[in-house]
């Protein structure tokens, strides 16, 4: 196996774990850990929004750092604040202790992205480049797919498997310090701060904010929805989260389908997925309809992300981790608001008119296209 696939493989493998273990797996056992330490629903609501505050704070510092220290000491960084904050989790023994550990993972996922797609852009030929940062971004899929079975493994004994999430993120930590290659061009970072709102950046903040936004539908509200619709357990949800994140791994197709068919193309078609989906899993009759949706969301979002990633890298070629940065803290803050939006919505239209609103906003994501005069609009050799 090549130094590039070793590479390409490690950063796939931490970002699964900083994205599914470090963040997404607490929604999974948070009933048996707000049990077991006596957290209300508004302190879990809390805590859970510690972690996104966590995700846009360190994506911020993640491309500042990753500028001024180099993408391998921010990836190994990335890694040892998720495994710090799994064991602390695993460790926790009050609602005080809990939160503070969530905020400490949440900060591991905002920082493990700048990195790899600097690393990416300094060491890999430009051909390359899109597959690698899309098959890298997958691995939130792959975090998804692995955190919902083991839920339903450990079942009640939380401790136990954030302990074996801590171990897991340990070594995937070791493996991107052995695999990232140790330097990067010496342009890349040189300006510092923010770049420069170009046209093509202020329409991919637009297009990713209210995606982001439409998103929580699924993300915030897909185990409610399919609850008061189909009347569906814990357990159903976690199949739907299983789903959701098996089929979120064909997101590392998403450099090959715009090498092909262009941002746009990919943009437009992903995106009328994702509204597709939306509606299916708000107004689902039956279970078939509900999965198939939660199917076609993951391969929607993750898509989705790689083109903003790939977007983002593109409108900033000499600084890659800030692109990256722009598009993902887009996406996050496009959930923040999205979240109480919808439960509004949801509380007062009912299900179906709040799914067809989110659905309408993923389509109207569109409305912002790539720069036509950009070089990199059309297919890529």
């Amino acid at each position: 196996m090549s130094r590039s696939t070793l590479f390409i493989a490690s950063g796939f493998g931490l970002v699964a774990t900083c994205y599914g273990l470090a963040r997404f797996a607490f929604g999974l056992f948070l009933p048996a850990i707000a049990s077991d330490l006596a957290l209300t629903a508004s302190f879990s609501g809390l805590v859970s929004g510690g972690s996104f505050l966590g995700y846009c704070i360190a994506i911020i510092a993640s491309a500042v750092l990753t500028e001024r220290f180099g993408p391998r000491a921010v990836a190994a960084l990335a890694g040892t604040i998720g495994t710090a904050g799994l064991a602390g989790m695993a460790a926790a023994q009050t609602g005080t202790a809990m939160g503070l550990a969530v905020l400490i993972a949440g900060l591991s996922t905002g920082l493990a992205s700048p990195p790899l797609a600097a690393s990416v852009a300094a060491n890999l030929n430009r051909h390359r480049q899109d597959r690698a940062n899309t098959v890298i971004n997958a691995g939130a899929a792959g975090g998804v797919a692995l955190s919902a079975p083991a839920a339903w493994i450990f079942g009640d004994d939380w401790r136990f498997a954030f302990m074996l999430f801590a171990g897991t993120a340990a070594m995937a930590t070791l493996a991107i310090a052995l695999a990232m290659p140790r330097a990067a061009r010496p342009d890349i970072g040189a300006e510092g701060g923010f770049p420069s709102f170009s046209l093509e950046l202020k329409r991919l903040t637009a297009s990713a904010l209210v995606m982001g936004v439409a998103s929580t539908a699924v993300w915030s509200f897909g185990g409610e929805l399919t609850r008061k619709g189909l009347g569906w357990a814990s357990g159903d949800v976690g199949c739907l989260w299983l789903v959701i994140g098996i089929f979120g791994l064909t997101g590392g197709l998403c450099g090959a389908a715009v090498q092909r068919f262009g941002l746009d193309r990919v943009h437009v078609v992903f995106l009328t997925a994702m509204a597709s989906a939306i509606l299916s899993i708000a107004v689902a009759a039956n279970s078939i309809i509900a999965m198939a949706g939660g199917a076609v969301f993951g391969g929607a979002y993750m898509m989705l992300t790689g083109v903003y990633l790939v977007w983002g890298v593109r409108a900033v070629p000499e600084r890659p981790a800030a692109g990256i940065m722009i598009g993902f803290l887009a996406i996050a803050i496009g959930q923040t608001a999205g979240a109480p939006l919808f439960g509004f919505l949801l509380e007062q239209s009912g299900r179906m008119m709040a799914g067809v609103a989110f659905a309408l906003l993923a389509v109207a994501a569109a409305a912002f296209p790539l720069q036509r005069a950009h070089p990199f609009s059309a297919t890529q050799p």
